[in-house]
């Protein structure tokens, strides 16, 4: 079984990526596409550009396709980036980070089926509080790039999510009604390490930037 990664450097495709190795898949390729929509429905954007730096030291080719980000359109890109990724590294299976969007889950399936390749998505429906501990327990080091909802802030962006982080998440959950992965957009993440980094990246710079009264995103540099 060979699978393609759709990646985005975040907590989800990365883990998702750890799980299919684990069920026995060989890793062929990651895909990542960098759109230039902000708010695209479809893909995550913050810190895109790093995705280079996760690549290399997980040792595995990366496919970049690039999009305008515009509502359902983008989802060519995507099929494009898919079908050529297909042609030069041969696999059946095509993984995601899904975790609840329909709406993702449901486009990249219909892509699958129409290029005839399996959707692998281990993460779907799993739940939100038991996955992050399982990140943790994992030994992924995950940090906040993003943020987009009431009542996060800027204070939010650069922290590691640890057991202090899901117990604030957990709380703000109770009275905010917020996603505690963040599944709902109020959070973006970036991985720094995991058990399929050949070494640790650290973020040798960075800036913030406000895009919102509650919007705030981080553009890293990782070494």
């Amino acid at each position: 079984m060979k699978a393609a990664i759709l990646f985005s450097g975040g907590k989800d495709s990365t883990y998702a990526t750890y799980l299919a190795r684990k069920n026995g898949y060989e890793l062929s390729c990651l895909i990542s596409i960098f759109s230039k929509n902000k708010a695209s429905y479809m893909f995550h954007t913050p810190s895109i550009e790093q995705v280079k730096k996760q690549a290399k030291v997980m040792d595995l080719p990366i496919l970049i396709s690039k999009t305008k980000g515009e509502k359902e359109l983008e989802l060519i890109d995507l099929e494009k980036a898919i079908k050529k990724a297909k042609e030069k590294y041969h696999f059946d299976t095509l993984v995601t980070g899904a975790l609840h969007s329909v709406y993702q889950a449901e486009r990249i399936q219909k892509i699958c089926d129409k290029l005839k390749i399996k959707c692998f998505n281990p993460l779907w429906h799993k739940k939100e509080t038991s996955y992050l501990k399982e990140l943790i327990d994992a030994k992924f080091k995950i940090i906040i790039i993003g943020v987009f909802a009431y009542p996060l802030n800027q204070n939010w962006l650069g922290r590691v999510i640890d057991e202090n982080f899901i117990d604030e998440v957990t709380q703000l959950k109770e009275k905010y009604k917020i996603h505690v992965a963040g599944e709902g957009g109020e959070f973006e993440t970036f991985v720094l390490n995991c058990p399929l980094f050949q070494k640790e990246l650290k973020v040798k710079s960075f800036k913030d930037l406000k895009e919102g009264e509650n919007s705030f995103r981080r553009e890293i540099k990782v070494q």
